[in-house]
């Protein structure tokens, strides 16, 4: 059995500003991108959601009861290994974006999506287990998304991140002022949040023109 408070390193009677650096200093040590695992760093994120959710902060609303409870929560499955659950993730085509005419930075575009008449593979929803890429698990799931080196070193597989978190390692091509807009690589980008919204096939934008491969035997246009 793992609870929350095994997970964080915590003892059950701690307070809120306990759990928050404790929080804080484990999702960076199970962090990919620092040596750590996806499953790992999934797991700290559930029992962190697991005590906020539950009001375990440590305030006058605390009480040894609702600790009580958190402890006996099991974050494992029924073999011992840690539950990790598959990331939601909502997708929308960019050439949905150039056809009606819809901007990356609209807060609307996810809402605007849902009420278009789109195909399935132009916006969708779709599961990505804990050991797949964004790529691989849009490929799971049948959609043909772009692709070309699957290493990291060309952006043909580059998506916008709307909404969420993607782990990107730290040998990728995509320069940090382009990183810090949001976007990233489906090809080596593990999900690392309950629900992502992503924009697929940004390759064609301006600014990732001197990051893109021209089309191989291997690649998806």
């Amino acid at each position: 059995m793992v609870s929350p408070f095994d997970v964080l390193e915590i003892d059950e009677d701690a307070d809120e500003a306990t759990i928050e650096r404790a929080y804080r200093e484990r999702i960076k040590q199970a962090h990919p991108d620092q040596g750590g695992t996806l499953e790992e760093f999934q797991l700290v994120r559930r029992a962190y959601r697991e005590l906020d959710d539950s009001g375990a902060d440590g305030d006058a609303s605390a009480t040894d009861s609702d600790d009580a409870d958190l402890a006996d929560i099991d974050l494992t499955d029924e073999d011992g290994d840690a539950e990790v659950e598959p990331v939601r993730v909502e997708f929308l085509d960019y050439e949905v974006l150039d056809d009606y005419g819809w901007s990356l930075d609209d807060d609307d575009l996810f809402r605007k999506a849902s009420h278009a008449d789109l195909d399935e593979t132009e916006h969708g929803r779709l599961l990505v287990q804990p050991d797949e890429s964004l790529l691989e698990g849009a490929e799971n799931r049948g959609f043909g998304w772009p692709f070309s080196c699957r290493g990291g070193a060309c952006a043909n597989c580059a998506v916008y991140l709307v909404e969420g978190e993607i782990s990107q390692p730290a040998n990728h091509i995509m320069p940090d002022d382009l990183a810090e807009r949001g976007f990233r690589l489906s090809c080596n980008g593990y999900p690392v949040s309950d629900e992502l919204q992503v924009v697929f096939n940004v390759k064609h934008l301006a600014e990732l023109d001197d990051l893109i491969l021209p089309p191989g035997p291997f690649t998806r246009r």
